[in-house]
């Protein structure tokens, strides 16, 4: 049940907002304007959403009136519209409700995302290769730009290690579903009496870390190596020193970066994705500290656990921790994910409702 006096106390902070993002002084505070932009924009679809939701209300209202209507023909149409309208109300006092939730400040970053080919060898790198494809052919359907930023190549195609960058209007919001263990059976290349192999690989989903962080990395902790860049089989791919790897001391994390020419470019996608992982880190230590971890499929780039397995004889994924099968593998390994993330995003949402009003 949506609760108006909620909805009004929230759309009352929508002219406040757009009174402070006028000002001189918040324009100048880079970091204050883009929290602030976020929060209008969420508070702007709210009321869209509560509009709806109202005008909604109102005309099942009218129209149940109508129904007993003296006019035959009245009646008869208002119990049509009445109809149609009673049946799409649930799904758009859904769509408000969520709204209502306090956004996760998270879902609007870009993202770190690694894949490393698991047990099984040869097949493990190629299906590494496999979901690497997969996600770039997801995140171009959605209009997010996407770049390497280190790789280790297989021998025989796939990939040993893959690091890439993800830019996009939440992007982190739909891909921090995907760490974990991703399990693939198949019939391999190489498989000359037609036997089903399983193995795996790991994903990991990392959101950019943001000057609001404020992730404090001393150069005293910080190891910079420079190296010629390789490929396959250690040839060197460039003729200059350009590879850069990073180091932090405390923890002992390691990143590396090849992928441009620019040794200044590498070292920069370095420290990105060493942020990243450090930030992470930070967040998970802090939570098992408080006792505040909450078992969900919402992780911090932990890739331990067993979340799908990809079965290729019965074109089935599985998702087991919503217990989601679906017999669309074909389309789904070729960058088709909206059915997979989909559930998982709405399972979440779900979650986030009932704490929500457990707390409330």
């Amino acid at each position: 049940m949506i609760d108006e006096n909620m909805v009004d106390r929230i759309l009352m902070r929508l002219p406040e907002l757009e009174s402070l993002l006028s000002q001189p002084e918040t324009a100048s505070d880079s970091a204050l304007y883009r929290k602030l932009l976020k929060e209008h924009s969420h508070i702007k679809k709210t009321a869209e959403k509560a509009s709806l939701y109202r005008d909604m209300t109102q005309r099942i209202a009218e129209n149940r009136e109508l129904v007993s209507d003296e006019d035959p023909e009245m009646a008869e149409m208002a119990a049509l519209e009445l109809a149609e309208l009673e049946e799409a109300l649930p799904g758009v006092e859904q769509s408000l409700l969520v709204s209502l939730l306090p956004p996760d400040p998270d879902d609007d970053r870009n993202v770190i995302m690694e894949i490393r080919a698991g047990t099984g060898g040869d097949e493990a790198a190629l299906f590494a290769g496999d979901l690497y494809r997969m996600y770039c052919r997801y995140e171009e359907s959605r209009g997010w730009k996407t770049g390497i930023v280190d790789a280790s190549a297989s021998e025989i195609g796939g990939f040993k290690e893959v690091i890439f960058a993800v830019e996009g209007d939440m992007a982190y919001g739909y891909l921090r579903y995907e760490s974990g263990t991703h399990r693939v059976q198949r019939v391999p290349q190489t498989e000359a009496q037609g036997r089903i192999h399983t193995s795996a690989a790991t994903v990991a989903v990392f959101p950019e870390v943001e000057e609001e962080d404020d992730l404090d990395l001393p150069p005293d902790e910080i190891r910079i190596d420079i190296f010629r860049s390789s490929g396959p089989g250690g040839q060197s791919v460039n003729t200059t020193d350009s590879a850069v790897r990073i180091t932090h001391i405390p923890t002992g994390v390691t990143v590396q970066c090849q992928d441009e020419k620019s040794q200044h470019r590498n070292r920069e996608k370095a420290m990105g994705v060493l942020k990243a992982r450090l930030l992470a880190l930070k967040r998970q230590e802090e939570a098992d500290r408080q006792g505040a971890e909450r078992r969900s499929l919402i992780g911090t780039g932990d890739r331990s656990g067993r979340i799908r397995t990809y079965n290729f004889p019965q074109s089935r994924l599985t998702d087991h921790r919503i217990g989601l099968s679906l017999y669309s593998l074909d389309r789904i390994i070729e960058g088709n994910l909206e059915d997979v993330i989909g559930p998982l995003r709405q399972h979440a949402v779900e979650e986030k409702m009932q704490t929500h009003l457990a707390e409330g």
